[in-house]
């Protein structure tokens, strides 16, 4: 049997094209896989083969008339966090269970345009508040890498799914770093584009002003395909930013020539993996080969990004999730003696620990007496680290090269008792979502341990061609994204 499951969606639409396997064969090949392999991995919340079969089907058909859609035929998996028309989306929380949407995303039915088939739901942290998925209500994902370890989170679902070759490729959602923490930890690549670049109308808000859609792939020019197809100004999300999208795949090129890629010292922080570190300096190396030029940068806010994300985040999501309260959908206590006990006892059983711990953080923060002490001085800081962004790329560079974490996967468990050192493991990503500006996660080595390391780019607003380019010809020239996790067994 071909292996099509472990090829990229370029190789994939071209032997969809060429009649080397049909639609069909391909949907039954991943679920195949999925049956084989996710009983270990957790990746999967749910599959929804029998819809992909039938969509499998028509695109067959389309196939056969020649039609031209770039994702015709191609099995994505999706975040349980974004609106897939007739499939669930629980966000990993008891208090959606048995929700199923009437709706698709924007992102969603700019794909279905274009032919996405769409498998199945994906697992995650509840809500998408945590770094490793091991905060889902339903069961913890595993790293495909080492199943001991976490796949990062929140879209560590998505991550697994894309480096178990369970799917040709994925979509997350990137708030503190959740789409390229789990790309780096589960070695695939992960693009967390600018604010506003991608339409959030239809993928349920955390912190709605930090909050992107963005894919997760086996290879850069994957990542560029589904961002062109999904990028573009939207009516229905009032953050959608009325900006011309590029021919992102004609952006890509195999050399750096002429670039300035910033190195900034404060994101070689004490304490980090000496074999992340090791691992980053050798891709600088590598990208000075490409013609780039390196040059050391400051960015001075950045040790207090990590407090100001957890105070404006946790504020967002106690204001976005009181509408999850058992009155109009989802969960609702049983046998409440009053509208108030029934409230109050449909978010004690319905969220999770971690879901709490923000929501009460958000609304102390919010509070009287205490708005302008925290709120407004941790949004005044955010102006700051934006401003910080914009001085480098203004005078220094074209973009910035760091870790995309300062350690690699750790262990299950590991942190579930300590929130604070699992909120410190997102310093190095905040940043990017303070500022709104785009990032991309591309593997660029291993540890010892056999563990994936991942190179953050980090570009200005609205360049994603930039960082598209730099990924790419660092890819190319490495070839560290061809690898594959080892043969495991399942986890009875």
């Amino acid at each position: 049997m071909t292996a099509l499951h472990e090829k990229n969606i370029g190789e994939i639409s071209g032997m969809l094209r060429g009649r080397k396997c049909s639609s069909v064969e391909l949907v039954r090949q991943f679920v195949s896989v999925i049956r084989s392999k996710d009983p270990a991995v957790a990746a999967f919340i749910s599959l929804d083969e029998e819809y992909a079969l039938e969509q499998a089907r028509m695109a067959d058909e389309e196939l056969q008339k020649g039609t031209d859609k770039k994702l015709l035929g191609i099995p994505l998996a999706i975040k349980d966090v974004i609106n897939v028309r007739g499939q669930p989306c629980t966000c990993a929380s008891k208090i959606l269970a048995g929700y199923v949407s009437p709706y698709d995303a924007t992102a969603i039915a700019r794909l279905r345009a274009e032919g996405a088939i769409f498998l199945g739901r994906t697992n995650m942290d509840e809500f998408a508040m945590g770094s490793s998925t091991e905060n889902s209500s339903y069961k913890p994902t595993r790293n495909p890498w080492d199943l001991d370890r976490v796949p990062g989170g929140s879209s560590g679902g998505s991550g697994a799914a894309v480096a178990a070759d369970e799917t040709a490729a994925a979509l997350g959602s990137d708030t503190g770093g959740s789409v390229r923490q789990p790309a780096s930890f589960c070695g695939c690549v992960g693009l967390k584009p600018t604010y506003g670049r991608v339409s959030r109308y239809g993928l349920t808000a955390f912190a709605s002003s930090l909050d992107q859609i963005g894919p997760m792939t086996k290879c850069v020019r994957d990542s560029a395909t589904l961002l062109q197809v999904m990028a573009g100004h939207d009516v229905m999300d009032s953050t959608s930013a009325n900006h011309p999208v590029q021919e992102y795949a004609s952006c890509l090129d195999k050399n750096l020539k002429g670039l300035r890629i910033g190195l900034p010292r404060e994101y070689f922080i004490k304490g980090m993996d000496p074999e992340v570190e090791k691992a980053i300096h050798v891709a600088v190396s590598q990208c000075e080969k490409l013609g780039a030029r390196p040059v050391e940068v400051s960015l001075p806010m950045t040790p207090h990004a990590v407090a100001v994300y957890y105070i404006i985040a946790c504020a967002e999501a106690s204001a976005n999730l009181a509408r999850f309260d058992g009155v109009r959908y989802g969960l609702r206590a049983k046998d409440a003696g009053d509208p108030y006990e029934m409230y109050c006892r449909t978010r004690e059983e319905g969220f999770g620990a971690e879901v709490k711990r923000r929501v009460i953080l958000g609304t102390y923060v919010l509070s009287s007496g205490y708005y302008d002490a925290y709120y407004l001085r941790a949004q005044k800081v955010r102006t700051l680290i934006r401003r910080d962004f914009e001085n480098v790329f203004a005078n220094d560079c074209d973009l910035l090269l760091a870790p995309v974490a300062p350690t690699v996967a750790y262990k299950l468990g590991e942190k579930t008792d300590d929130p604070l050192q699992m909120y410190l493991g997102d310093i190095l990503t905040i940043p990017a979502n303070l500022a709104g500006i785009c990032a991309l996660s591309v593997p660029c080595g291993f540890t010892s341990g056999g563990l994936p390391v991942g190179l953050q780019i980090i570009g200005p607003a609205f360049r994603e061609d930039l960082i598209l380019r730099a990924g790419y010809a660092y890819e190319q020239a490495t070839g560290w994204f061809l690898q594959k996790p080892p043969p495991f067994q399942d986890i009875k």
